[in-house]
């Protein structure tokens, strides 16, 4: 079935023919193979030591390293595809508690719909929405990041949804970065990703239907998240979520399942991204653009026939890599990144209703020192 776009949260982004993105050519992939990266990747990828520096000691290294342990070892979502906790079959050695032939017949995609949310957040998703899987954001090609091996992706017709699930990270450890401490929360979520998708995706199973498990693999998880209600992108290339801003991590399964597709979000993200630029004056590596969007790359590692602001990944890895691991300065400055209360949930009810005060809320926004850096004091002594 061919996906109808013209509902889609994504669809106020395109502006022209849009092909699916070769994930051979995301930054940290071509980091592997394209040798203009090969000093930054050399860098990036080497032995990282502890430094006499607060949020860069030994305890900040090691809760960086142990937080990406499931990731790392068990799921391989950013570095393999259909691997580990990430495969795309069943891989439990006994499964004779289960029928072989039960399905569950569905009368009522909503209710599903709403099971499948409950278990997912059971399961440790902050947010979930679910969107008619639109394959223009499936990758065109796979590319390991261990064998170098490269293939073209077949994700057969009938996985028509997508269950899109968002993994909210630590406040306070967000607002260290570009510490590794803020990496810390980054690897965690990481780690959680794979817990929740693969439990969800053997639960769709045992309902009798297919199921596909993805991190950072198969499909791209941005627009995926957009087209599933949950948030719009913004000035950082990230989504902005209304309940936790840009600060979450996003995965997302890939079935047959038939489900009720959510709503796209609007809350004026786009529009007040226009004017507030906070994000792009704090990039370390002023990765991220100033001034209107565009429908022109910076290079091979950004998808074409989008109206945006594209993020130049070559100048965000270099700062990655003189920062020995990664940088969330432009989720830390976001105006959007707030913990929930009565006095923030009302400034997001004037960002989406009332746009002519956008400016005005930059500017306490600055006014009140949100976004500056938490120091590691509180963890590092």
């Amino acid at each position: 079935m061919e996906a109808n776009h013209s509902h889609k949260g994504t669809a106020k982004y395109i502006s022209g023919e849009v092909h699916p993105f070769d994930q051979k050519n995301e930054v940290f992939k071509r980091a592997r193979w394209d040798p203009t990266l090969r000093a930054d990747a050399e860098r990036f990828y080497s032995t990282v030591y502890p430094k006499n520096k607060k949020g860069y000691m030994l305890k900040d290294l090691a809760l960086r390293h142990a937080a990406w342990y499931i990731e790392d070892a068990f799921a391989h979502g950013c570095r393999i595809h259909d691997s580990g906790l990430f495969s795309w079959e069943t891989k439990t050695q006994d499964a004779s508690c289960m029928p072989a032939d039960a399905k569950l017949e569905i009368h009522d995609t909503n209710k599903i719909s709403q099971d499948i949310k409950k278990v997912a957040k059971l399961f440790g998703a902050s947010l979930v929405g679910i969107t008619e899987l639109d394959r223009r954001w499936i990758y065109s090609h796979t590319f390991n990041s261990v064998t170098h091996e490269y293939q073209k992706l077949e994700v057969p017709e009938k996985y028509q949804y997508a269950v899109v699930m968002a993994f909210e990270m630590d406040h306070t450890l967000v607002g260290t970065s570009p510490t590794w401490l803020a990496e810390g929360t980054e690897g965690v979520e990481y780690s959680r990703m794979p817990f929740a998708t693969s439990m969800l995706a053997q639960f769709i199973r045992d309902l009798g239907y297919k199921a596909i498990p993805c991190g950072n693999d198969t499909a791209l998880s941005i627009p995926l998240a957009i087209d599933a209600g949950l948030g719009e992108l913004a000035r950082n290339g990230l989504l902005i979520t209304e309940e936790f801003g840009p600060r979450l991590r996003i995965a997302k399964v890939l079935t047959d399942l038939p489900l009720a597709p959510d709503k796209p979000a609007d809350f004026g993200v786009t529009r007040f991204c226009e004017v507030c630029q906070k994000c792009a004056q704090n990039c370390p590596s002023q990765a991220i653009m100033h001034g209107e969007r565009t429908t022109k790359p910076h290079n091979i590692s950004n998808a074409a026939g989008e109206l945006k602001w594209p993020i130049n990944a070559e100048k965000c890895f270099a700062f990655w890599a003189r920062n020995n691991g990664s940088c969330m300065n432009c989720i830390r400055v976001c105006p959007f990144n707030k913990p929930g209360g009565w006095l923030h949930d009302i400034v997001r009810w004037l960002v989406k209703d009332t746009p002519r005060l956008d400016s005005l809320l930059v500017k306490m926004d600055d006014l009140f020192g949100y976004g500056k850096q938490i120091k590691p004091d509180f963890w590092s002594e």
